[in-house]
């Protein structure tokens, strides 16, 4: 059976990790986003798989080639120009990817999921392919019910008694809401579907081909599943899914490494005496990873591989990057640290660097700054004051 992935799209709101990382590569305890859902299409059966790609392209493919060691059988649709010798990124909008592939050559002939790139989920794609079928539908999608509280943060699909979609709702207030499902981003498609999505230009799924199929009362159906689905749509939900897995609430992503002590996981090879630091878990730490005598980390925590956690360095609730150097003093409290980065849960950014903040904050294969006794203990109080 096949399938597409979203993959083209520049990941504005989950900057500054999307400057260098796409967002279907963003990882969740060292693997990408999208690998999750490669696996739960092939425990589905499907095995072919288009994915658009655009904004940092060759980072998508380089990692996950032909599909071969995944199990299923993968190709690549370009959105972008070369320009300066240079690949840059233009993209066509979700259904304007799903068309520039269908006219390259008519790959959709069966009944086909679109998965947006960027979301964990773990959903019965069988059960809801057959009751797609069932309805006769050529669009369905895939909602999911939230608490009314929450309805603002998400495009609401209001439908009638038989599922048939009636009207969208875009981020409604909790008093306007007419429903409380909202669009998860899983579509399922009949190949009728293109007759309504025009080529050779930018056009959405959600904003375009939806209203246009409700217009002209298309077959077009959503169905409401219970099941995980944690979209990482912004810097605070990539830390809330991160703290969700340490925490044992998204099951179907394992914590990997080793199980030193209770809630304590590491990689390979991780320098520290475990009788000299204040560890309380869960926490991961990746491989090759030092952490001081004197650091205190308190989960739920991530530290990438290849860090460096100086002595009085305390990181609490806290996802820290790979090749991250963490000074001595420094208080980190629901913070993310991403390369010259650090984030609040809140989304709100500091460039360490143009702050003259970067040696507090530096890349570990960067000779350490040396500082006196005196020195340290201001960085110590800047950052209790500043940093937490």
């Amino acid at each position: 059976m096949k399938a597409m992935i979203l993959a083209a799209g520049k990941g504005t709101r989950v900057r500054p990790i999307t400057y260098t990382i796409p967002k279907p590569m963003i990882p969740i305890l060292q693997k990408p986003v999208m690998e999750f859902l490669l696996e739960l299409l092939r425990q589905h059966g499907f095995d072919q798989i288009m994915v658009n790609v655009s904004h940092l392209a060759a980072e998508i493919e380089n990692y996950f080639r032909d599909g071969q060691r995944f199990g299923v059988q993968i190709a690549y649709s370009f959105e972008g120009q070369i320009v300066d010798g240079e690949l840059m990124g233009e993209a066509v909008g979700s259904a304007g990817g799903m068309r520039r592939i269908q006219d390259f050559s008519p790959f959709f002939d069966d009944t086909f999921v679109v998965l947006c790139g960027d979301a964990l989920i773990d959903l019965d794609l069988t059960a809801a392919v057959k009751w797609h079928r069932e309805k006769g539908s050529i669009a369905t999608i895939i909602s999911k019910s939230v608490p009314l509280e929450e309805v603002s943060s998400y495009g609401v699909v209001v439908t009638d008694e038989e599922g048939r979609v009636k009207a969208f709702q875009e981020k409604p207030s909790v008093e306007e809401a007419l429903s409380t499902n909202i669009n998860t981003g899983i579509y399922i498609f009949e190949p009728e579907v293109f007759k309504y999505i025009p080529s050779g230009m930018e056009y959405d799924i959600g904003s375009e081909l939806f209203p246009k199929l409700v217009e002209i009362g298309a077959p077009f159906y959503a169905i409401p599943m219970d099941f995980e689905w944690v979209d990482i749509g912004k810097v605070p939900d990539y830390w809330r899914a991160i703290r969700g897995v340490l925490l044992g609430e998204i099951k179907n992503v394992q914590i990997p490494g080793h199980e030193v002590a209770p809630g304590i996981y590491t990689g390979l090879n991780v320098a520290v005496n475990w009788d000299k630091v204040d560890i309380t878990g869960p926490v991961y730490i990746g491989g090759m990873t030092r952490i001081e005598d004197g650091a205190k980390i308190v989960g739920p925590a991530m530290i990438g591989p290849n860090c460096w956690i100086c002595s009085g360095a305390t990181v609490e609730n806290s996802v820290i990057f790979e090749w991250s150097r963490l000074g001595p003093g420094v208080r980190l409290v629901d913070k993310l640290v991403f390369g010259r980065y650090c984030v609040d849960k809140t989304g709100a950014t500091i460039d360490v660097q143009a702050a003259a903040l970067d040696w507090l904050i530096t890349d570990a294969r960067q000779s350490p700054p040396s500082h006196t006794p005196v020195e340290r203990q201001a960085i110590a109080e800047l950052l209790n004051t500043t940093a937490s």
